[in-house]
């Protein structure tokens, strides 16, 4: 049956256009206490009160339940085409279709382009044929790539990639509900069933006692390593534990702790790092995912040879190999976000994620997206919903933004030589991190607007012409992204230096001087000392320090700094050369994060513009949100303390 959220409708200012979507206006921004979830929602409306009706993803027909005339008559007058909010210029999850699309009323104007308009007939028209053909080209590469490399080549990967396309190309003709509906109906018939059996007071215990399991005989049933000993196992467990107890015991509402999300969000976490970190199969996948952003980067190059030289863009220097392969990148992203492919991925990913942890499809959407396009891109997906957002949903979203990085800065650590399969598996595995970790310091106490369904809304005001318009804005956005990383660590760098050089002084009149020079890294590493014993840093040598150090530096800096440091273990006249494999690991887990204070200003700057009646909102839950989000990385680094047993094959390993 369909959503319903009763939202109080206050009556327009005189001489203003009532806009046409009462969840979109402005005038109706959510503020505290709620308006729209007050004591009129249960107990009926006034004159006054405009009433939202909204749907779900399913295929449930649009019922609406003890509608009175004046609702109806409401809901015609706003609503004469489309009932549901994600419709008012949105994408809406297609189940028939398996994607993200834009409804379109038989009234909407369609704008064409006379240029494209005779080849798009003609593709219309033989569709079918055209697919066709796509689909034997890949059957036959696929076919030729075992028969020619069977023994030389990873088989998994060229056959994902083709039935990734083979699969897709068939959903163009066939509904996708002759795979979904036998598997829904499996799984009423299982799990569900098992699960409607169980006594509710035994559900969530028995849940958590699987979870628990799960983790204990996955992290200590696999042999013992010379660095990855079960007593280091056991201290990253006890600190995993450590800070999921602290967050429930500071959550602002224990009562309210919605647990099915936290023990879901740390099974799914464990299980995406067994499945990376343990199996060949995963290992395989995101280092095929790894390697293509390494190819990213040797694309960029070609650029770099043309506008200097080839000697120059061999050049390691950051500048000539770092910041172009971030313009490029986020270039491309722009062209596949205008086709529409990152949306699907996006949506995909957010579906999964709202199905399983029961989280809000706002929720969902920017949980995904985050360690795709960053944390202020992804809040922009839900921009028309952000003035509605409660505040868990708010203090969610920000969270997402800190626990990850984005796919720009991943290609940067990646040339700057940082472990990839780490670093991308640290992004996925921060997601459902960020979701439980929030919920527990910060449990939903309200109704919220797109509890039901996940919807991506368009966005019309920034739409590119054509696929050049959107690569040429992709190109400018990132000239603006990488400008900004440049002049940003330019100015952090110097500051720390003075802010070192400060100290030193200081301490040199109290005898700290030579090997022991007061510095901020020195300060840092002893107050995060304990942060990274907890983590299972190896007890040996100085490494339980160094590691505390790159964590302060991430968190009063940024993790580019943290990631520059860590890279100096390359020199031997470096203290971190020193670093065991596990140590360095877990460093690279523990700092791949946007969880700065530099990045709480970008949050609250990009959340308050989209809605600037939510600034105070941002303001007093950005920092609970900053440490919500330092921790969700912290967790992936504990559970990969738990998982990593070959860290020194891992941290070393060549693309296959």
């Amino acid at each position: 049956m369909a959503d319903i959220d009763r939202k109080h409708n206050s009556s327009p200012m005189p001489g203003m256009v009532p806009n046409p979507d009462p969840a979109l206006d402005i005038a109706k921004e959510h503020q505290h206490p709620h308006l729209h979830h007050g004591a009129n929602a249960e107990k009926g409306h006034t004159e006054h009160d405009h009433v939202a009706y909204t749907t779900g993803t399913t295929k449930e027909p649009h019922i609406i339940p003890d509608a009175s005339p004046l609702d109806d008559q409401l809901h015609r007058r706003h609503h004469p085409e489309r009932n549901d909010i994600e419709k008012s210029g949105g994408l809406a999850y297609d189940e028939e279709k398996g994607s993200m699309s834009k409804p379109r009323s038989s009234d909407d104007p369609v704008e064409v382009d006379p240029q494209r308009h005779g080849f798009s007939n003609f593709y219309a028209k033989y569709r079918i044929f055209f697919h066709l053909a796509i689909g034997m080209l890949f059957t036959g590469w696929w076919i030729a790539s075992v028969v020619v490399h069977h023994d030389d080549k990873n088989w998994v990967i060229p056959f994902l990639f083709w039935l990734a396309i083979t699969l897709r190309l068939i959903f163009f003709h066939v509904p996708i509900t002759i795979i979904t509906t036998p598997m829904h109906f499996v799984w009423n018939q299982t799990g569900v069933r098992v699960y409607n059996i169980l006594p509710e007071k035994t559900r969530l215990p028995l849940g958590a006692a699987i979870t628990i399991a799960t983790i204990i005989v996955g992290s200590f049933a696999s042999k013992e390593s010379a660095d990855n000993t079960r007593a280091n196992r056991a201290i990253s467990l006890f600190g995993l534990i450590v800070f999921l107890f602290a967050f429930y015991a500071t959550s602002r509402n224990r009562s309210k702790i919605m647990w099915h999300t936290v023990i879901v969000g740390m099974l799914s976490q464990f299980i995406i790092a067994l499945f990376v970190l343990r199996t060949q199969a995963g290992y395989d996948i995101f280092n095929f995912i790894s390697e293509l952003a390494r190819l990213l980067l040797g694309f960029a190059k070609d650029g770099v040879k043309f506008l200097t030289t080839p000697e120059i863009a061999a050049n390691q220097f950051f500048f000539f190999s770092v910041l172009p392969a971030i313009i490029f990148f986020v270039s491309f992203v722009q062209l596949l976000f205008y086709w529409g492919v990152l949306q699907w991925f996006i949506g995909k990913f957010a579906v999964f994620f709202f199905w399983s942890m029961r989280v809000s499809g706002a929720e969902a959407v920017v949980a995904a997206a985050s360690p795709f396009i960053g944390q202020g891109e992804s809040a922009m997906l839900i921009r028309p919903f952000v003035p509605h957002l409660t505040m868990a949903e708010l203090h969610q979203v920000m969270t997402s933004g800190f626990a990850t990085i984005a796919g720009s800065v991943l290609v940067a650590y990646i040339g700057m030589g940082i472990n990839p399969q780490a670093l991308i598996s640290s992004c996925v595995m921060s997601i459902p991190a960020s979701l439980a970790i929030s919920k527990l310091r910060y449990p939903e106490e309200e109704e919220t607007l797109t509890a039901g369904r996940v919807v991506i809304p368009d966005d019309e005001e920034h739409r590119a012409s054509n696929a050049l318009h959107a690569f040429a804005n992709g190109a400018w956005l990132g000239l603006k992204i990488a400008g900004m990383i440049m002049t940003t660590l330019l100015c952090i760098i110097a500051l720390i230096a003075l802010v070192d050089g400060l100290l030193t002084w200081w301490g040199r009149y109290i005898g700290l001087d030579g090997d022991y020079d007061l510095t901020l890294e020195l300060v840092l590493g002893y107050i995060c000392y304990p942060i990274a014993f907890l983590l299972g840093v190896s007890r040996e040598g100085k490494d339980l320090l160094l590691v505390g150090r790159l964590i302060g530096v991430k968190v009063i800096a940024n993790e580019f700094v943290a990631f520059s440091t860590l890279q100096a273990a390359d020199d031997p006249e470096s203290d971190y050369h020193k670093l065991s494999p596990r140590s360095r690991i877990i460093a690279t887990y523990a700092i791949c994060g946007f969880g700065n204070i530099g990045s709480l200003g970008t949050q609250i700057g990009v959340l308050s513009q989209i809605s600037p009646g939510r600034s105070g909102d941002v303001s007093r839950l950005a920092v609970s949100s900053l440490i919500s989000g330092v921790i969700s990385t912290l967790t992936s680094a504990s559970i990969a303390g738990l998982v990593i047993t070959d860290q020194a094959n891992f941290a070393t390993s060549a693309p296959a």
